[in-house]
């Protein structure tokens, strides 16, 4: 599979909201960041 890198940009508390959350799952950002990214299907309303 293709991947593409992207940078974001976030405000100092959504970071240390990211990293706090990540500590404490014993994820990497990128396995929390692409979770979030999967589930916005099934927040997509049907057609």
């Amino acid at each position: 599979m293709a991947k593409t890198q992207i940078s974001i940009r976030l405000e100092t508390k959504e970071k240390e909201l990211l990293d706090q959350y990540c500590l404490l799952t014993d994820r990497t950002q990128t396995d929390v960041i692409r979770e979030l990214i999967r589930s916005l299907k099934r927040r997509m309303p049907k057609n």
